[in-house]
């Protein structure tokens, strides 16, 4: 089934802010992009970029609920910090509100935030795209990661992680280990 799109951005239109709008739309444009030159569905990419932050302004109590509703696994640190569910909860939401029901697709948006060992380029794609689309600025870093996401996706993954890590440690924040974890998957398998 195809998603619509103008329902989509309608729904989102009432449920995020309009930079979260502007910064969904340009997810969706650089996973198209993506997807192109790394040979793979842009209808997908499209659908997973498009879907990605659905549940991003859910409060933490609402994410919480629908978490253990569909039985998600809620450790530690997502109970501290419930906002780290908002990928997962966002998948759920794709395939209820929108009737997504294409498995790499939901797997793209549930791994958007904290990646997964193992995920496959679809997942990739997504996780890169929320990381590096043309909203998030200009800086020389973030170009050269662009790039580097146009010539090896797993390498950019790691180097999105270690990013990401960084200004963790840096703000004094909470690190899920899903995301060290998505890391060092990232590291060995672009390793020749």
């Amino acid at each position: 089934m195809d998603l619509d799109r103008q329902r989509a951005i309608a729904w989102l239109e009432q449920n995020v802010s309009a930079h979260r709008l502007e910064h969904i739309l340009g997810v969706e444009m650089m996973a198209i992009n993506l997807a192109k030159i790394h040979q793979l569905d842009a209808r997908q990419a499209a659908q997973a970029g498009l879907l990605h932050d659905l549940a991003k302004f859910f409060p933490p109590a609402k994410l919480l609920d629908l978490a253990r509703q569909h039985q998600l696994n809620i450790d530690e640190v997502c109970r501290r910090v419930p906002h780290l569910l908002h990928a997962d909860v966002g998948a759920i939401i794709a395939k209820e509100e929108f009737g997504v029901k294409d498995p790499q697709v939901l797997r793209a948006i549930a791994n958007h935030t904290l990646g997964q060992p193992q995920m496959d380029d679809l997942s990739c794609v997504i996780f890169l795209a929320d990381a590096l689309e043309p909203g998030r600025g200009d800086s020389k870093k973030l170009n050269q990661l662009r790039q580097t996401s146009q010539e090896h996706l797993l390498q950019a993954v790691r180097q999105v992680c270690d990013m990401t890590l960084k200004h963790l440690v840096k703000n004094n924040k909470l690190i899920h280990p899903r995301m060290v974890q998505t890391r060092n998957w990232a590291f060995l398998a672009a390793r020749p």
